[in-house]
């Protein structure tokens, strides 16, 4: 005979559902809104889009994080670009209070001037001598520090970026006693390997733009140099293993494996020293001490001519013009290491 109540058989199951679920879940609060009959669910707020991807839960941070650069961009970087383009057209003197009205006379003016000539071909000298021995410098110093077997290679990778921290002027007066003319150390060791003209580099043309290149190289080199180890690193490995597999030798491995991988680094180092190298401005005011560019101005360059002409001569309207002529030069150049690169890419596609 069975003498168990549905309350006791009804009370049993229920323990043993809880027991299956592991504790007994709390009555809901009568306070709570969600919690009253037939109110509807909220839906905690999601983190993706329909896309799927994350989206950011205030999209008004990213305007605040990044104004600060747009508003340095626009104090110290278009708004001189404009200001310089606008008093290109006027006969614009600091010291005067009407500025006339000229047009393009500054720009023809500028093509006839001698000396704007003269500094245009000492600052493509001293950028050949300086940009395209430093590039070949900097791939073969990427290339030993890419060595594995290399030991301290975190020491040597550190001390590549001494020169390019120390003091322009510092580096200045050590060059300057290296190339004396008379007690320079450079022509003591000309001396000592037989050569008996001793070579005057500040006042004779070509060697003075070799000193200020030398000294734009141990600046840049090491920098440079680190760029290139970057994208080296970069390279698989499973290219050097098939180059040893099918027997190619170091050179190879170098020329057929590594150069075409740089490819877009070589472009980018070419471009950012181009860029450097028409404002040189530092190592050329040191070294000769005035901003003529020598007595003959066989080291005047574009900088040196445009803060002369500006700061010296007061016309800041033909400086301006001057300024917007370098700007025009980089852009013509980059535009042709740009369209060189392209083109050697799709050869090398077909």
């Amino acid at each position: 005979m069975n003498n168990k109540s549905p309350v006791s058989d009804a009370s049993q199951t229920s323990g043993n559902s809880n027991g299956r679920r592991g504790r007994r879940t709390a009555a809901p609060s009568p306070w709570r809104a969600d919690a009253q009959p037939g109110a509807p669910k909220k839906r905690k707020p999601s983190r993706r889009d329909e896309s799927g991807s994350i989206r950011a839960l205030n999209p008004g941070w990213g305007y605040v994080f990044t104004a600060p650069f747009f508003i340095m961009f626009l104090i110290f970087g278009l708004a001189p670009v404009v200001y310089s383009t606008y008093i290109a057209f006027f006969n614009w003197d600091p010291l005067e209070l009407e500025h006339p009205f000229v047009g393009f006379d500054n720009f023809a003016l500028l093509l006839d001037d001698g000396q704007f000539w003269m500094a245009v071909g000492n600052t493509f000298s001293i950028w050949f001598f300086s940009t395209i021995p430093a590039m070949i410098m900097s791939i073969g110093l990427a290339a030993i520090l890419r060595n594995p077997n290399l030991k301290a290679a975190t020491f040597w990778r550190t001390i590549l970026l001494v020169p390019n921290i120390t003091s322009v002027l510092a580096i200045a007066i050590i060059f300057g006693q290296l190339f004396g003319r008379d007690f320079g150390l450079i022509n003591l060791m000309l001396d000592i390997f037989g050569f008996d003209r001793h070579i005057d580099w500040i006042t004779e043309q070509i060697p003075s733009h070799i000193a200020i290149a030398t000294m734009i190289t141990w600046r840049w080199v090491g920098y440079n140099s680190l760029i290139f180890l970057a994208a080296m690193l970069a390279i698989p490995n499973e290219l050097y293993e098939s180059a040893s597999l099918d027997g190619a030798s170091k050179w190879q491995t170098f020329r057929y494996v590594t150069l075409p991988q740089l490819r877009n680094t070589i472009t980018f180092v070419l471009i950012v020293g181009t860029i450097g190298g028409l404002q040189v401005f530092a190592e050329p005011l040191t070294l000769g001490g005035n901003f003529n560019g020598g007595d003959s101005r066989q080291f005047s360059t574009l900088t040196l001519f445009l803060y002369e002409q500006a700061f010296v001569n007061n016309k800041w309207g033909y400086a301006a013009a001057v300024g917007i002529m370098i700007t025009l030069i980089v852009l013509v150049i980059s535009a042709i290491n740009f369209w060189l690169t392209r083109r050697i890419a799709s050869e090398d596609s077909k």
